[in-house]
């Protein structure tokens, strides 16, 4: 079996199967990706490469259910929120071709001492290598080529190996976009083709989205060649409940932050922390609503995934936990559960659980509850959910963590900045942050 295969994670059937590059194609890629860096990238301006990204983002759009049908097929994703993903996308490279000259433009710099003039410009950072996680296929890749492609870096991206359909019509795109070759290559590669590349002088930095593990090997191999990286790993986010107008309401909004993509986010919501006096009819309510979820949900993307998650479940339990749980595992469709008894003496405590398993705290103050959501490895992102502004405001800036939402979930949109602190890695993507990561900011300093 190949290493790049489409495998229906609902059936289990393996639908196709791509041929892992070989060597020789892995260095026309990068021989590509950087002869276009010489001559595309330095001979277009900012201007002309965003109406490419533009033209991008308009063929997700007219593609979504083609895309979107691919996505479902990939990775098991409704049909409806894998189209939704694919029109995200296109809004991401939109906001990039709107923004880009704006964003990059030159930046005077006022001069203390000397005459003349001083500028900082935006110039390109060369090759970049993408290497992309399967939850989100089209949304990934969007993030990281839209600004990138705007500045005039090019891009060699190494998808997940279960989206190689996904890889195939993304690359189809930027080539009807009219992107010339070597300005966006999709290449099947093998693990240790990546670090091949990464120690090529060639690739100039690296943007990766995926697990701890994968995250520690790259930067690894990075650092020993001293080259920048940006990564988005796990996340563990904390959902803390401090008081409530209308708790049906929170408690549907916590569903929602648990089971988006059938709980296979990075930032979805993941460990609970109620506010005592809220504990009770919290725990009630969400477990009656995540248990009855079950009916609707998709599988996880994989039966390995489900196996993988089922061992964290039954070691928890092992360990003192209390599950709730809607049935049996069976293949890769997993139940629906809630975990409650977590306490730091059981490994789930510091775990992110990736799917449809939730964890819930009882927290006895404002205190408690930030350190509870604090004590973690990771710190993506969190949610806040006060009627107290002021104490919104004080409980958001003592979260340890690179995004905080309070109030409200599913609320990403293009112009925000995503990414993290701790092991959940550094880096920023989206809006205007996202643009500014693999920039070479020149100084330009000009005597008269």
């Amino acid at each position: 079996m190949s290493l790049y295969a489409v495998t229906d994670p609902a059936s289990g059937d393996v639908v196709k199967e791509y041929p892992t590059a070989t060597d020789a194609e892995i260095e026309a890629a990068l021989a590509s990706a950087f002869a276009a860096g010489k001559t595309w990238a330095k001979t277009t301006t900012v201007a002309e490469r965003a109406a490419l990204v533009r033209r991008v983002g308009e063929l997700h759009n007219e593609r979504a259910a083609e895309l979107g049908a691919i996505i479902v097929r990939e990775m098991g994703k409704p049909l409806e929120d894998a189209i939704g993903e694919v029109e995200f996308s296109g809004a991401i490279y939109e906001y990039y071709a709107d923004n880009a000259e704006k964003l990059l433009a030159d930046q005077p710099i006022e001069l203390l001492d000397g005459t003349g003039d001083a500028v900082i410009k935006s110039c390109p950072y060369g090759v970049l290598l993408g290497i992309m996680p399967w939850n989100f296929p089209a949304y990934q890749v969007a993030r990281f080529a839209g600004p990138n492609l705007c500045i005039g870096n090019t891009i060699l991206l190494k998808h997940a190996p279960q989206c190689p359909e996904s890889s195939a019509a993304i690359q189809q795109i930027f080539d009807d976009a009219g992107f010339p070759p070597g300005a966006y290559v999709n290449i099947y590669a093998t693990n240790e083709q990546v670090a091949t590349l990464i120690e090529d002088p060639r690739v100039a930095a690296i943007s990766l989205t995926g697990s701890e593990r994968a995250g520690a090997a790259v930067a690894e191999v990075a650092g020993r060649n001293l080259k920048k990286v940006v990564l988005e790993l796990g996340g563990s986010d904390p959902f803390i409940l401090l008081s409530t107008g209308d708790l049906d309401d929170t408690v549907e909004k916590a569903v929602a932050a648990r089971l988006d993509n059938t709980g296979q986010a990075c930032n979805a919501a993941k460990r609970f922390i109620v506010i005592e006096e809220l504990y009770e009819p919290f725990v009630e309510k969400f477990t009656a609503a995540v248990l009855a979820a079950a009916d609707s949900i998709t599988p996880l993307s994989s039966a390995l995934a489900a196996e993988r998650l089922q061992e964290q479940v039954d070691s928890a339990v092992e360990q003192g936990a209390t599950l709730a749980s809607a049935g049996e595992r069976s293949g890769a469709f997993f139940p629906t559960g809630v975990l409650t008894d977590v306490h730091p003496d059981n490994d789930a405590y510091y775990q992110e659980l990736f799917g449809p398993i939730a964890m819930v705290f009882k927290a006895g103050s404002e205190d408690e509850a930030l350190a509870l959501a604090n004590d973690t490895p990771f710190g993506l992102g969190s949610y806040v959910f006060t009627t107290d502004a002021e104490q919104a405001k004080r409980v958001a800036a003592k979260i340890d963590a690179g995004m905080v939402f309070v109030n409200g979930v599913q609320a990403d949109g293009v112009e925000l900045p995503f990414g993290g602190i701790k092991r959940s890695g550094f880096g920023r993507e989206l809006g205007t942050l996202g643009i500014g990561e693999f920039v070479n900011k020149k100084l330009i300093r000009t005597i008269t």
